[in-house]
């Protein structure tokens, strides 16, 4: 009896530095919920943002990036310069660099959005805030 094996082969990628061995991305919790690198490359990051309800990111700037928001669920109260407007699922928004801008969940379940930023330098240190419900000021807290 003769057996007959089949091979395929598979063109695979490499994984992005931010997934980890176990193909997991890192999650990293924040006192106003929680956010999860994606992919991240040169000129661009991609993260998957979760708001508790009730609650705000600190009102802030960025030298070195804009970013894009788009809503998956929840409702987003977002405060862009002198705009402020309300996105719900599947609504986005685009935030220039330079631009003192807010994300908060008026909202009574969690918002999740994901944010792509771009920029020649995309680090959790390029952060000047100018207010903060949860007391941070210089550290490298979103």
């Amino acid at each position: 009896m003769v057996q007959i094996s089949e091979t395929t082969q598979t063109n695979t990628l490499p994984l992005p530095p931010a997934i980890t061995s176990r193909g997991v991305a890192a999650t990293e919790l924040r006192p106003w919920g929680s956010f999860t690198v994606l992919e991240e490359g040169r000129g661009y990051k991609i993260k998957r943002i979760e708001v508790k309800p009730g609650h705000r990111l600190s009102l802030q700037m960025h030298h070195h990036r804009s970013e894009h928001w788009i809503v998956v669920s929840g409702t987003a109260r977002v405060v862009c310069g002198e705009k402020e407007v309300l996105l719900s699922n599947n609504q986005s928004t685009y935030v220039p660099q330079c631009t003192a801008h807010r994300l908060e969940n008026p909202g009574v379940i969690p918002l999740v959005l994901i944010e792509v930023q771009n920029g020649e330098y995309l680090g959790e240190d390029d952060i000047i805030r100018y207010q903060d419900d949860y007391a941070r000021t210089g550290d490298q807290s979103r």
